[in-house]
């Protein structure tokens, strides 16, 4: 295997690997936006939330690039 094709290959599986690790990120983030709005600090969950909206984002923009390989 040529050394582009192995990393078109390796792109491919790390592209994968991103939305994944986010995700698992992500699902934290969710967490703690429950948990500071319960201690009463609502401008830091809302600055969780929105970080959590942008791994959505940044997901979206992964899967295209996927899409284009």
């Amino acid at each position: 295997m040529d050394s582009n094709k192995k990393d078109l290959e390796t792109l491919k599986v790390l592209l994968v690997h991103w939305v994944n690790h986010n995700k698992s990120h992500q699902e934290k983030f969710d967490e703690w936006v429950e948990k500071s709005s319960e201690l009463g600090k609502e401008e830091v969950s809302e600055y969780i939330k929105k970080a959590s909206e942008y791994i959505d984002k940044a997901n979206e923009m992964l899967m295209e690039a996927k899409k284009n390989m």
